[in-house]
């Protein structure tokens, strides 16, 4: 079987100075066989360039995904935005990325900045692309093969404008902007640290007071991954040399969540259980070491923490937010390590959920401590979902 391919993708924008709605838009598509992804910047700003751009990125997302061509897409656009009274036309520029499993790449780019692809961290030049005119616009259009690792930013052109008037004459020119994401990438490079870094610098260079709405994009490409977490032993114990195989035999990470667990895992690996005495938060145990275990946390405690810190971050890629109020996904407690690897180094989880009865709750309250995990383990799975990963809950 060739090799399946994924999408990392992550955004922010920053508002014009004295708006309360961005005029950039960004559009994110799972489906099962591609994801797509599409930024539109509706003109001017304000309610007007967001109502622009809200309609371009959803007609294009859902014809896109429903099956539709881009001459229809576009055509779709030209018929149904809203005509400005001020300037009397309907405009907004449109990226589309389209990165389908088989690893097979579509962009198509209207009017907006060009986007930057880096190859091993480096601008890709290969790319051929294409304009053609459809509906009276020009779009340029590329296919090409994805490798591992291949990153792809796009953003509106509040970047290019970023600076002009203030720390800059001119604005912060392509030429720039392309420099600066090969001196910033680094091997296995989030998207999320690239548009931050990116961000960051057009903060900068607005001094904190946006001139134009700033939206950037940035879309990693990565082979498939699989990824299992267990979480408590198994109801029967003799099924837990079954269990502990299963969870063996991930081609990718393997995750164990419980001081129970734990030591199952350990007794039927053959190996030492080693604790760890570095407290990394107050609100977080300690994790553990188990040879051949990529990571091992406590139960209840770091999954709740890891809940809480999933929501903030997914609604942080929602509504972006100013440099100075990312969500840390580099500490070293274990539930920002959970986090971490479900959302920068997999694509397919399955969550094992044992149903062993835990012998630290109180006689009669045993259900109430499955009940609580399966609520847990239920939230993580629909969050990451959400996030356009692949989940399954399976019960022992």
């Amino acid at each position: 079987m060739s090799e399946q391919y994924c999408i990392d993708t992550y955004s922010l924008s920053i508002n014009k100075k004295g708006e309360e709605l961005c005029g950039d838009m960004v559009d994110v598509i799972y489906r099962p066989d591609r994801s797509i992804v599409v930024l539109a910047d509706g003109m001017g700003s304000g309610v007007k360039a967001n109502i622009l751009a809200t309609l371009t990125s959803r007609i294009i997302g859902t014809m896109l995904a429903g099956g539709a061509d881009i001459e229809d897409c576009v055509q779709t656009i030209s018929d149904t935005l809203p005509v400005c009274h001020e300037r009397g036309i309907a405009y907004s520029t449109f990226t589309i990325i389209e990165v389908g499993d088989d690893g097979n790449v579509y962009t198509a780019e209207f009017d907006g900045p060009e986007m930057v692809v880096l190859r091993d961290g480096i601008l890709d030049e290969s790319l051929d692309k294409r304009m053609r005119v459809i509906n009276g616009k020009n779009v340029w259009e590329c296919h090409f093969h994805a490798q591992p690792q291949d990153m792809l930013v796009t953003f509106s052109d509040g970047v290019i404008h970023a600076g002009i008037g203030q720390l800059l004459n001119l604005g912060w020119k392509r030429e720039n902007v392309m420099e600066f994401c090969q001196r910033t990438y680094r091997k296995n490079m989030p998207a999320r640290d690239m548009t931050r870094a990116l961000m960051n610098t057009c903060y900068d260079l607005y001094e904190g007071e946006a001139g134009d709405d700033t939206t950037i994009t940035t879309v990693r490409i990565l082979p498939r991954t699989e990824t299992k977490v267990l979480v408590g032993p198994p109801a029967d114990m003799k099924d837990d040399r079954k269990v502990v195989d299963i969870l063996r035999s991930a081609s990718g990470k393997k995750i164990v969540c419980g001081g129970s667990t734990s030591h199952l895992v350990a007794r039927e690996l053959g190996v030492p259980l080693r604790g760890d005495t570095n407290y990394y938060s107050d609100d977080v145990p300690p994790i553990a070491f188990i040879e051949g275990i990529d990571l091992t946390t406590e139960g209840v405690l770091t999954l709740t923490a890891a809940e809480t810190l999933l929501e903030k971050y997914l609604n942080e890629v929602k509504t972006g937010q100013k440099p100075d109020g990312y969500i840390d996904l580099d500490k070293k407690d274990g539930a920002t390590r959970l986090v971490r690897t479900l959302m920068d180094e997999t694509s397919n989880i399955t969550f094992m959920l044992g149903q062993a009865n835990n012998p630290a709750y109180k006689k009669g309250d045993t259900r109430l401590g499955l009940d609580v995990k399966m609520r847990i383990v239920s939230s993580l799975a629909e969050k990451l979902t959400e996030a356009g990963k692949r989940v399954k809950i399976e019960e022992y």
